[in-house]
C-alpha cells in the first residue's frame, strides 16, 4: 500500500464514502478508503436511534425530490442513477433484510444499525477496497506530476504517510455529531482551491425555547399534534409527534421544523393540541365536558382533554382559579383555555447545535459541482458526495438517500 498508486482515494468512511469506494472498485478501479475514525460507518451506527433509517420507500421520484426543497433538482441525475428502490435492492442483495414502517421509513429487519455497517464492510471486502483507519488527512498537494502516463496527486496524512491517487472523492460529511469525526475540516482547503462554501448550520436539531417553566414538562410526549413556526405570519406547520425537553422541544416534527428557524428574527412556536377539531368544534367539546363536570373544580376537569403532566401548566397559563367550580367559569375564561389548546405559544431561543443535529445544512455550493457526475467544476480530478454538499432533507431516510445516491454516482467517476 505504501508505494501503490491508486485510481481513486476516497476520504471519509461514512455512508457516502463507503458507497463511492465500493462502486468504484466494483467497476474495476483500485481504491483506498481513508477515515479518521477507528472504524467505518460511525455515524451510521447512531442514525435512527441505533436502528438506521436506511432510506424512504416513497414510490414517486418527483415527490422524493420535492422533499429537498429548491435544491432537490440537483439530485435528479443521482436519484435516476441510484434510486431509493435501488438502495433497498442493494442491501437486500447484500443479505440485509429490510422493512417499511410508518411514513415509508425503511429499516433493517433486525432493527440494528450494526447490521447495515456489517453489510457495507463486506461489500468493501468483496470489491478489494483498501481501508485505512485512524488516518486523518493533513493536506493534498496541488502540484501534479506524470507517473507512468497518469497525472497523480499526493495526499499527506497526519501520520506523515503519503497516498498517491489519480482521482479523489471527498465525503467527509458536515459538522453534525462532531464526536463521529464530522468537523468540517475540509472547508478551509476547499475554499483555498476556489470552491464556494455555503454557510453551514445545524439541521434537524431540537429547538430551544425561552420559557423557564418548560423543565416541568420534560419528558412529556405529544402525539397527533400540529406544531407551527411563526414570525409575523405562519412560516410552516407539521403534524405528528413531539417531545418536551428540559429547555425546549424535540421529536420527529420538531427536527423537521428546525430547518425553518431563523436566528436573525423573532420567531415563535405554536402547538395545536387538538388539530382534528377547529375552534368551534373544540369549543363545543369543552362546553360539553364542562356541562358534564359542572360541580367539579377546574383543576379536576381537564383529564379528558390533556395529559396529566400538562394540566398544571395549562391552568397556570389560562389564569383560571384552580379551585373555581367549572359551572362558574366565564365565557372569556373558556375562550382563553380554547386559545391555549389550539395555539399555545413559545418563544424560540435557538437550536441545540451540531452535537445533536442529525445533518448539516450548507456546504459545497451546488453550482461548483456537476450534478451528472458529482465532479468538481474547478478541479479536474475531484468529486464530492454526501453531507458536505449543500443539500439536506427532512427526517425519514431522505438524508441517507442523498449519501447513497451521490456516493454511488461519484464512484462511477464519470466525466
Amino acid at each position: 500500500m505504501q508505494n501503490k498508486i491508486y485510481d481513486l482515494a476516497v476520504i471519509g468512511g461514512g455512508a457516502a464514502g463507503i458507497m463511492a469506494a465500493g462502486r468504484a472498485a466494483e467497476l474495476g478501479r483500485s481504491v483506498v478508503l481513508i477515515d479518521k475514525n477507528k472504524q467505518l460507518g460511525v455515524k451510521i451506527l447512531i442514525t435512527g436511534k441505533g436502528r438506521c433509517n436506511i432510506t424512504n420507500a416513497e414510490e414517486k421520484p418527483k415527490v422524493m425530490l420535492e422533499k429537498y426543497g429548491k435544491n432537490g433538482r440537483f439530485l435528479y441525475s443521482a436519484f435516476a442513477n441510484f434510486s431509493n428502490m435501488d438502495v433497498i435492492s442493494f442491501f437486500e442483495n447484500l443479505g440485509l433484510a429490510t422493512k417499511i414502517e410508518r411514513g415509508q421509513r425503511v429499516f433493517p429487519e433486525s432493527d440494528d444499525a450494526r447490521d447495515v455497517v456489517r453489510a457495507l464492510k463486506q461489500y468493501l471486502r468483496d470489491k478489494d477496497v483498501d481501508i485505512m483507519l485512524n488516518s486523518g488527512v493533513k493536506t493534498v498537494l496541488s502540484t501534479k506530476k506524470e507517473e507512468g502516463g497518469r497525472t497523480i496527486d499526493t495526499m499527506i496524512l497526519h501520520s506523515g504517510q503519503e497516498i498517491k491517487a489519480e482521482q479523489y472523492i471527498w465525503a467527509t460529511g458536515g459538522k453534525s455529531y462532531p464526536q463521529t469525526g464530522s468537523t468540517g475540516d475540509a472547508n478551509a482547503w476547499l475554499k483555498k482551491i476556489g470552491h464556494r462554501i455555503v454557510e453551514q448550520k445545524p439541521a434537524l436539531t431540537p429547538i430551544v425555547l425561552k420559557e423557564k417553566w418548560l423543565k416541568e414538562l420534560a419528558g412529556l410526549s405529544l402525539k397527533n399534534v400540529a406544531i407551527s413556526i411563526w414570525n409575523n405570519k405562519k412560516i410552516t406547520e407539521i403534524f405528528g409527534e413531539a417531545l418536551f425537553t428540559h429547555n425546549g422541544l424535540s421529536g420527529p416534527i420538531i427536527l423537521d421544523l428546525s430547518n425553518y428557524v431563523n436566528l436573525n428574527e423573532e420567531q415563535v412556536v405554536k402547538i395545536d393540541f387538538k388539530p382534528a377539531l377547529d375552534h368551534n368544534k373544540l369549543d363545543l367539546r369543552i362546553r360539553k365536558d364542562f356541562e358534564e363536570q359542572k360541580s367539579k373544580q377546574f383543576k379536576n376537569s381537564l383529564n379528558m382533554l390533556l395529559p396529566k403532566k400538562l394540566i398544571p401548566i395549562m391552568i397556570q397559563l389560562s389564569e383560571i382559579e384552580p379551585e373555581k367550580k367549572v359551572s362558574e367559569i366565564s365565557k372569556v375564561e373558556r375562550k382563553r383555555l380554547l386559545k391555549l389548546l389550539k395555539e399555545m405559544e413559545f418563544s424560540v431561543a435557538g437550536l441545540i447545535g451540531y452535537e445533536k443535529a442529525i445533518v448539516t445544512a450548507g456546504g459545497v455550493h451546488l453550482k461548483d459541482i456537476d450534478p451528472k457526475s458529482m465532479k468538481s467544476k474547478l478541479v479536474d480530478n475531484l468529486y464530492f458526495a454526501g453531507e458536505m454538499i449543500d443539500i439536506d432533507g427532512p427526517t425519514g431516510g431522505y438524508n441517507l438517500q442523498v449519501a447513497w445516491s451521490t456516493g454511488y454516482l461519484a464512484g462511477e467517476l464519470l466525466g
